[in-house]
This record gives structure tokens, C-alpha cells and sequence, in this order.
């Protein structure tokens, strides 16, 4: 008899601690990092996002940083899924979708969102997928302008310009690096871009040394998409005289005068978006959706004070035409990639 009183107290503890889990998983959330979140823009901003909506509504977040061996990306996400203590997992890289169906695959309770994702349909991973084609258009259509402008000092007569990736993975290869040879060649068919690969996202002496490089060898700005590392190239930059390029986030402020310009994701506000949206209960699982400048998610900023104060009038103003005519649709991007 005393044994059977205890194995009903036991089921009921399991009852109790499992109704406890579902309310928690309803009230919590988790930010999965596949890096680190320190100077790394696209994740601060997923992070801040994803903090602002849940703080809205009493919510917790849980931020796990998966750090940069992608191979264990996957274990660690299923790990957080099998926790069963997050009703949303956010996380933000195109690699992130596939790995994303994978763990729903196997806990098809979870709820994923991946934004910046690949997308990936199917399944319950809803991915939001931002037009890199077009952000790298508009940054390599102002980079094609520095090179061929006659009014800035660093600018040489060489049509050179460079782009350093951290390492090479889909998004670069089909959208990032021809949207921004087509932007270059939109303005002049003969600028040659220089594109290095540093390898990692991290090693900022490496990445100072690719575009020393680059700069003696006559480009005079390059496009940097190298996470932590781009400090580096910075500072070759301002030993060279040169010039930086920003992306996903807006430098100009941090390097005035070297970091000439930006194009953005607004990445902070689509967490905050999507996330309210799983909070209401509208998060549609298995969608995938694209959005770009139209939508307002990529942009180029033109109103900032370093942007202004450094880049000559004739560039901003052909700049804001470009702007205005792609947001009015007149312009066209379809590419086969």
C-alpha cells in the first residue's frame, strides 16, 4: 500500500513540474547566438529586439551564445529545445534554417525563428529573409562612387575597389558579393573588385593585413563583412588614408572620415516585430517571408552627421536619387544567381 501511495506521488510531481514547464515555456524565451553577441551587430540588435517585445509583455529571455564552431550549433540548439522551458527560440543566420528544421523535426512542439534566414520553407521554422542583393547594390553603387570621385582625398585614379569576408558561405557568394559587383558596375563597367576571404570572424591583425594589402596595391575602399575583424581593417584604412564601408549596421559614427557609409538591416525592429507576433499568437510557422528596402528592413542612411559631413554633396545627392528610384520600384534587381 505504501508503495502505490508513493508511486502516485511521483506521477503527480511529474503532472505538476511538467503543467510548470508549459506555463514557463509561455512566458520565456531564448536568444540562440550562433557566435558571440559582442560586436556582433546583426545578433546585438536580434537580441535587443527580441528583450524589447518580451520586457512589453513581463516576458524572460535566455541568451546562449553557440560561439563559432558551427558544428555544434546544432547540438545546442536541440539541447535548448529539449529543455522545453522556451516557447520561442530566435536565432539569426542563413545556416540557422536548415539546422532549425532539423531540431523541429524532432521537437515539433518548438517554435523557431530565424531571421536573416536562407529561406527555408516547411516545417515549423518561420524564417524572415532579408535582400542582400539589393543592400550589397546599394553599398557597392556608393563604393563605384568613391572610386571614380575626384573630390575626395583618398580616392586614387585607380578604379579598385575591395571587399573582405570573413569566410565564404551561400548568402556571399549568391547575393552579397554580385549585388555589390553589379552596384560597382552600375556606375563604371571597369572597376575591379579585390575580394578576400580572412577565414574566421575574429582575427582583426589578419584582417589589418589583407587590406594593408589591398590598399598599397591601389584600391582605395573596401567593403568589410568580417564580424570582430573589422577593426583591422579600420585601422589599415586610417594608416593607408583610405577608406571602410560598413554593413548590416551603421559604422559611420564609430570611424568618421574612414567609415564613409552603411547598408543596414533593421534587424532590431523585425525581432521586436516577430517576436510580438509569437507573443499574440499570429507567428505563422513554416512561412518564410523576404523583405527589403521597400519594406523598410534594408536601407542606406544618408541623414547621419559623419555621413554628411565627409561624403561630398554631388555623391549624396546621386545617392538619394538612387534611393528614391528603387523605392519607387524603378529599378530593377532580378538576378540569377
Amino acid at each position: 500500500m505504501r508503495t502505490k501511495f508513493l508511486v502516485v506521488l511521483v506521477i503527480i510531481a511529474i503532472l505538476m513540474t511538467s503543467c510548470g514547464a508549459d506555463d514557463d515555456a509561455d512566458r520565456s524565451i531564448a536568444v540562440f547566438v550562433p557566435g558571440v553577441l559582442e560586436g556582433s551587430p546583426t545578433y546585438e540588435m536580434m537580441d535587443a529586439g527580441v528583450r524589447a517585445a518580451a520586457d512589453a509583455e513581463g516576458l524572460t529571455v535566455k541568451t546562449v551564445e553557440g560561439g563559432f564552431d558551427q558544428a555544434s550549433w546544432k547540438t545546442q540548439l536541440q539541447a535548448l529545445a529539449s529543455e522545453g522551458r522556451y516557447g520561442l527560440i530566435v536565432t539569426s543566420n542563413p545556416a540557422m534554417s536548415e539546422i532549425a528544421a532539423a531540431v523541429v523535426g524532432d521537437f515539433p512542439d518548438q517554435d523557431i525563428l530565424v531571421l536573416d534566414g536562407s529561406g527555408l520553407t516547411g516545417g515549423l521554422v518561420t524564417d524572415l529573409v532579408y535582400d542582400h542583393l539589393e543592400q550589397a547594390f546599394l553599398i557597392g553603387y556608393f563604393a563605384g562612387l568613391v572610386t571614380t570621385d575626384t573630390e575626395l582625398e583618398g580616392a586614387n585614379e585607380q578604379l579598385k575597389v575591395g571587399l573582405i569576408a570573413g569566410q565564404e558561405y551561400p548568402q556571399m557568394n549568391r547575393e552579397i558579393r554580385p549585388g555589390y559587383e553589379i552596384g560597382l558596375h552600375t556606375v563604371n563597367p571597369d572597376i575591379a573588385l579585390e575580394f578576400r576571404v580572412l577565414g574566421n570572424w575574429y582575427d582583426a591583425e589578419k584582417a589589418r593585413e589583407l587590406a594593408a594589402g589591398l590598399y598599397e596595391d591601389g584600391v582605395d575602399v573596401i567593403l568589410t563583412i568580417a564580424g570582430g575583424a573589422n577593426q583591422g581593417v579600420v585601422a589599415a584604412a586610417k594608416e593607408a588614408g583610405a577608406y571602410v564601408l560598413w554593413f548590416d549596421s551603421d559604422g559611420t559614427d564609430q570611424a568618421p572620415g574612414t567609415i564613409l557609409a552603411s547598408a543596414v538591416l533593421d534587424q532590431d525592429r523585425a525581432a521586436e516585430e516577430w517576436t510580438r507576433r509569437w507573443i499574440a499568437g499570429e507567428l505563422e510557422s513554416g512561412s518564410s517571408e523576404k523583405v527589403g528596402l521597400g519594406e523598410g528592413y534594408v536601407d542606406f542612411p544618408t541623414d547621419g552627421r559623419a555621413y554628411r559631413r565627409h561624403v561630398p554633396e554631388s555623391l549624396r545627392n546621386e545617392m538619394d536619387l538612387l534611393i528614391e528610384r528603387m523605392r519607387e520600384g524603378s529599378i530593377s534587381l532580378d538576378f540569377d544567381g
